[in-house]
């Protein structure tokens, strides 16, 4: 017998991170057409970053989604390099998709940043907790 969902307890987490990867790409492609609009979808990552750090990540899950967090950061923070690479191999196509990654990067910068500092504050909450 199949077992359905109850709708008494939604998983706005999960919810939360679909929505922040997919708002992510969409902000990275298209960051250059969105104008000002782009700040308010950023400020939505944020947020979205936020409720993932709050409601996703379990005590078990902390340091793997921390190395993660900090391995995704470390990518999107020396992209340029590459991008340069793309650029100088690929000409007009590579320097265009090389805007798509470092727009996407930085857009899952943002999302990512602020649920690791939620996920990285309890953590250390829960191990200041246990040492009394």
């Amino acid at each position: 017998m199949a077992v359905k969902a109850s709708l008494s307890s939604p998983k706005y987490g999960e919810w939360a991170f679909l929505l922040g990867v997919i708002l992510s790409i969409v902000v990275g492609v298209l960051s250059s057409q969105l104008g000002v609009a782009t700040a308010y979808l950023v400020a939505v990552l944020a947020i979205l970053g936020l409720v993932v750090g709050f409601l996703n990540i379990s005590e078990k899950e902390t340091t793997k989604f921390l190395i993660a967090a900090i391995a995704l950061l470390g990518v999107a923070n020396s992209w340029s390099p590459i991008a340069g690479m793309f650029t100088l191999l690929l000409g007009d196509v590579g320097l265009t998709v090389s805007q798509w990654l470092s727009g996407f990067f930085s857009a899952l910068a943002v999302f990512v940043a602020p649920a690791a500092l939620i996920v990285s504050l309890k953590a250390i909450y829960n191990l200041a907790s246990e040492s009394s």
